[in-house]
């Protein structure tokens, strides 16, 4: 995620007052991000900072910052027109698979019919070539329509697959359509974990806030992936000293607790409480299309394959080598692409499985590895918990800059507001 839009989100989601430590806990960017990315924001869209009396500072926003963003930036009103435009593109790059699928099954069956009728042609010529041109014209003829009126329009043989999805949908809005389904098949939805570090440092943060922005190591270590270098080596902490402007108390017993003030310091009184007392890496689903679409994808894919196989002895038959011409000669200089098309329909999502298997596997062993932390954290031996009485000797509370402690702010100076109040106190009087 863009750092611009995180940190949006995270005003929006704290109510549109917030500090930079607020910021850099919902959004889990680092401080000197949150604070540039925060001053730039106010600049760009009149918002306003507050100073409490202890000189902590404050921004305030208004609740339509966005539109007010919008309005003033061009390459943001560009950015918002391609985001909808790319909705809609990839839409139609989702369902341009099953589309494909459909048009290359109907060619390949065409295609078989086709050249069923040209060998059918052949041998009715090869058993009474005594007939005249108009008779044997005639036969060829006569032969297309006799087949002809039982099949009537060919597309309706397909009307099984290409029909009724649309009856679904219209039972279940909410469900997946099958050409959507036949992307999701074919390569997914896309990582589940995109936001993982997002999550990794927002999960931080909340964390050290619910400690009173004090810590241990080992608090730390179930949001991380790797911990072990060496037997009581905190290597680990640093990244997450430097990105929330952290640092080291030292006990007389040598051991240490880690101390986050900025992140104590926020808008408004807030409760800080994490979701899981690990960090969870999401497992890979091979497709979240509904089971009866992915059957019916597979089903198609192998009914395909088994007809360009059928497709192919057909059009590589001797009697058919002066017919390949007009569609048939389309069909033999496709039918590479027609092929290949159906035996990786059927390969990529094979290989994509076992893909996934793997993956899954390392995440299931980082998620176990990381709950094991949690777990030693819970059962703390009697080292872990003098560190973590050690830690609580320094427990900061939240400082809190509300409209009490203010003693300024860019919508009002205060010293105007008391005067104005003075003055009004005095008149009444």
């Amino acid at each position: 995620m863009a750092t611009r839009t995180a940190v949006m989100e995270a005003v929006e989601k704290l109510n549109y007052r917030v500090t930079i430590g607020d910021v850099a806990a919902q959004s889990g960017l680092d401080l000197n991000t949150a604070q540039r990315e925060i001053l730039a924001l106010a600049s760009e869209t009149g918002g306003n900072l507050q100073v409490a009396e202890s000189g902590e500072i404050a921004y305030k926003f208004a609740p339509n910052f966005r539109q007010i963003l919008v309005s003033r930036s061009f390459w943001l009103q560009v950015q918002e027109w391609l985001k909808g435009v790319w909705k809609w593109v990839f839409y139609a790059i989702r369902i341009s698979f099953g589309i494909l699928l459909i048009v290359s099954i109907v060619i390949v069956v065409l295609g078989i019919i086709a050249a069923t009728i040209a060998l059918n042609s052949q041998k009715g010529n090869d058993r009474d070539d005594r007939r005249d041109s108009r008779d044997n014209g005639g036969g060829g003829f006569i032969w297309l329509g006799g087949w002809g009126n039982p099949f009537g329009n060919p597309f309706i043989m397909f009307d099984p697959y290409y029909y009724e999805p649309e009856r679904i949908r219209q039972r279940d809005p909410d469900e997946i359509g099958f050409l959507e389904s036949v992307f999701s098949f074919l390569f997914g939805d896309g990582n589940p974990n995109s936001d993982l570090e997002e999550r990794r440092w927002r999960e931080i943060a909340t964390m050290i806030r619910s400690n009173n922005g004090v810590v241990v190591a080992e608090q730390i270590a179930p949001y991380l992936d790797e911990t072990s270098r060496l037997e009581g080596d905190e290597y680990f902490v640093i990244p997450v000293l430097s990105k929330f402007n952290g640092f080291p108390e030292v006990s007389d017993a040598g051991t240490l607790a880690y101390k986050f003030p900025d992140l104590q310091k926020v808008a408004s009184e807030r409760k800080a409480k994490t979701t899981s007392s690990y960090l969870q890496e999401k497992l890979w689903k091979f497709s979240q299309a509904p089971q009866g679409k992915i059957a019916l994808a597979i089903g198609l894919g192998i009914f395909y394959l088994v007809a360009s196989l059928y497709l192919g002895s057909l059009i590589n038959d001797p009697r058919l080598a002066k017919s390949l011409v007009g569609f048939l000669g389309f069909i033999k200089a496709a039918y590479g692409f027609l092929l290949g098309y159906a035996v990786l329909f059927l390969s990529t999502p094979a290989v994509r499985y076992f893909v996934l298997q793997y993956l899954n596997g390392g995440i299931s062993d980082r998620n176990q590895k990381r709950a094991a932390r949690a777990e030693q954290l819970k059962n703390a031996s009697s080292t872990l918990r003098e560190k973590l009485d050690f830690a609580r000797t320094f427990a900061m509370k939240q400082e809190a800059i509300d409209q009490s402690n203010l003693a300024y702010t860019t919508e009002q100076d205060l010293a105007d507001q008391e005067y104005a109040k003075m003055l009004k106190e005095n008149k009444d009087t």
